[in-house]
């Protein structure tokens, strides 16, 4: 179940909801792809705030110090990582699910299985993973969303799916 109002006092709650409802709905650009995709790399991109054992994990203290705040940073995901592999450190959402199937918000072994039957040419080698929660993406948008393009970039990425949680 998700829970994104968990950390938020009953005003601060009210406040977002309007912020939400009159938040201005831009058209986002279509781009078609240049090839088939049966021909084109494909990247993942998962807002379940996930990160490899190995690295530092999202902060969610900050986000309980302050709730109006969330991590801008990003963490690299390899197409290997399984759920033994990976931790999730987002407060608004129950991470038993993905602990069980890391398919549920990074669906890498699916996406392995359309590389297999040739659907998509390739899964990319780095997928990625956001703290989904974020009332400011100023320095999201400036920092995280250039550096991950320019990973994406380097694999020869052709498209990215992106997994809102």
């Amino acid at each position: 179940m998700v829970d994104s109002f968990r950390y938020l006092s009953p005003a601060s709650t009210a406040i977002v909801r309007m912020l939400i409802a009159n938040a201005p709905r831009e058209l986002v650009p279509w781009t078609p792809l240049p090839q088939p995709l049966s021909e084109a790399r494909i990247a993942l991109v998962s807002t379940a705030a996930l990160s490899m054992r190995i690295d530092r994990p999202f902060d969610t203290e900050g986000e309980r110090a302050n709730p109006w705040w969330g991590d801008p940073s990003y963490r690299v995901i390899p197409r290997t990582a399984t759920e033994r592999d990976v931790v999730a450190s987002h407060l608004h959402i129950d991470t038993a699910y993905l602990e069980q199937d890391l398919d549920v918000v990074l669906p890498l072994r699916r996406l392995g299985e359309l590389e297999g039957e040739g659907i998509i040419g390739s899964a990319a080698p780095s997928h990625y993973s956001v703290q989904g929660y974020l009332l400011d993406p100023t320095e999201f948008l400036a920092t995280s969303v250039p550096a991950i393009a320019e990973l994406m970039k380097r694999d020869a990425v052709d498209a990215a799916v992106f997994l809102p949680v």
